[in-house]
């Protein structure tokens, strides 16, 4: 919600203000009313609301007086000026003072909606490069940015820290106006059009649950939430993003929507997975294969989470390379963090399909025929729709059953014949293209990392730096 105040010296008019807009239908809400300019003034310093709407002419401190004195302090505030038609030049002068627009009295009802309209446009985009810096600043190791771009953390360490991640099944824009923690303790970061981040601060550790309504994930379209741990230190607040994240992401093993908390699981799977990596060094085929099969059932028979899944991932990685380097070197096996594997695989059961396929493959090696023609054709085929589709969501298990390869094959092929992953082919389609977006039009970034296949911002964001060396932002600056 956008907080807005209106600032009048007649009581009626403020009224008339008030009613003759459907504030909530567009975002915003009423966190004040002023008859006094000098009280609304002081209000703006301590609050910093988004949006004033006051009158020109007022005792004392005028309309033009007010977005003076709000500039003059270098606050982030925005401001519509009611006046007469009398008034009319004075509203010009305030659109010089960079006002952004201005009403005249009595209010038209007919001009409100297009101005609101036109009000949460703006809103929108600025909140939306302002939640760029914030996200840069807040994965940056130097934080004195981040507390230039918000006061919110200011006076640090009075307070504790905890990271609260929110995926929807639909865009932010349609739930945003749910309120779900108390504005005051809480800033808002959107990660992806389906995805947001909440940090949470208070003086009391305890009071970090507080002004959260649970009962609304029951029926609603929340699909996840994720909980950090508590922090007394703004500077580990990278670090309280991740867990929120990784706990959000439960949902990767059991596919249902939940509240869920950072719980590490580490000392339950590692007798599992040294059981399986002992099988793989002696080559008993036959126990791979059947060790394999229980893999899923164990992760969610235990209630293991991303963190598990990623050292699972890991670890099979490096026993498989290292016991069958010769045979698997074309393979796509490299080690992956819980944003790669969440892009590269569906769900947990792919990727249990992808390393059981794995397993199969090197038992079957020995019977296996070169490669012929028909799967050389399929293989063209696939690459054609790949090249045609980068924008949606791609996963090799579905493209190997389309095109009638095993996925275990698919890699091979990418590597022998493109000398690149199908990870890397994909990528690289992507942000290329994600290039010419940002050096071509005015889309957002977060609609750029959309349109190319992104659906999370922040895993766009490092991706893009990954590949080009600076974030989008800086990209498009230079």
């Amino acid at each position: 919600m956008y907080s807005m105040i209106i600032v009048d010296d007649e009581p009626w008019a403020i009224r008339g203000i008030r009613n003759a807009f459907n504030w909530n239908k567009y975002g915003f809400e009423i966190t004040g009313q002023f008859t006094s300019a000098q009280k609304a003034f002081e209000f703006i310093c301590e609050k910093r609301p988004d949006l004033v709407f006051t009158d020109i002419r007022m005792p004392e401190i005028s309309g033009l007086d007010l977005i003076r004195m709000t500039k003059e302090k270098e606050l982030d505030v925005d401001f519509i000026v009611v006046s007469g038609f009398a008034e009319f030049e004075y509203a010009r002068e305030a659109l010089r003072y960079g006002a952004l627009d201005y009403c005249l009295k009595p209010i038209d009802i007919e001009m409100a909606d297009p101005l609101l309209d036109k009000l949460e446009f703006h809103f929108s985009k600025k909140r939306s490069i302002r939640n760029n810096l914030i996200l840069e600043a807040l994965t940056s190791t130097d934080k004195g940015e981040l507390i230039r771009l918000t006061h919110f953390f200011s006076h640090s360490s009075d307070y504790y820290f905890r990271a609260i991640i929110i995926y929807s099944n639909r865009d932010n824009k349609d739930y945003k106006k749910i309120k779900f923690f108390d504005n005051k303790k809480t800033l808002e970061v959107e990660l992806g059009s389906k995805k947001t981040l909440y940090i949470l601060k208070s003086r009391v550790k305890m009071d970090l649950y507080d002004g959260f309504d649970f009962a609304v994930l029951a029926g609603s379209d929340i699909k996840s939430v994720g909980i950090s741990g508590v922090s007394h230190h703004y500077k580990d607040i990278a670090k309280l993003i991740k867990e929120s994240d990784i706990a959000a992401s439960k949902t990767f093993i059991h596919e249902e929507k939940g509240l869920f908390e950072c719980d590490q699981k580490l000392h339950l799977v590692k007798a599992f997975v040294d059981e399986i990596t002992s099988i793989i060094k002696v080559k008993k085929f036959d126990e791979i294969v059947d060790i394999m099969e229980r893999v899923l059932n164990f992760f969610k028979q235990n209630d293991l989470g991303m963190g598990e899944v990623v050292y699972l991932w890991n670890q099979m990685v490096s026993v498989l390379i290292s016991t069958y380097d010769d045979e698997l070197r074309d393979l796509e096996l490299e080690f992956l963090n819980y944003s790669e594997l969440k892009e590269r695989f569906e769900n947990f059961e792919s990727l249990c399909s992808f390393l059981y396929d794995i397993v199969t493959y090197i038992k079957q090696l020995k019977y296996q025929s070169v490669y012929d023609g028909d799967i050389n054709a399929c293989f063209n085929q696939m690459v054609r729709y790949i090249d045609n589709n980068y924008r949606n969501k791609l996963y090799l298990k579905d493209l190997s059953v389309k095109f009638f390869i095993n996925q275990v094959y698919c890699c091979q092929l990418f590597k022998k014949k493109l000398g690149k992953t199908f990870s890397e082919y994909v990528t690289e389609l992507r942000i290329k293209e994600a290039c010419e977006l940002l050096m071509c039009t005015e889309l957002s970034v977060e609609e750029i990392a959309t349109n190319v296949g992104y659906i999370d911002y922040y895993y766009f964001n490092k991706v893009f730096k990954k590949q080009c060396g600076i974030t989008p932002a800086k990209f498009r600056k230079s």
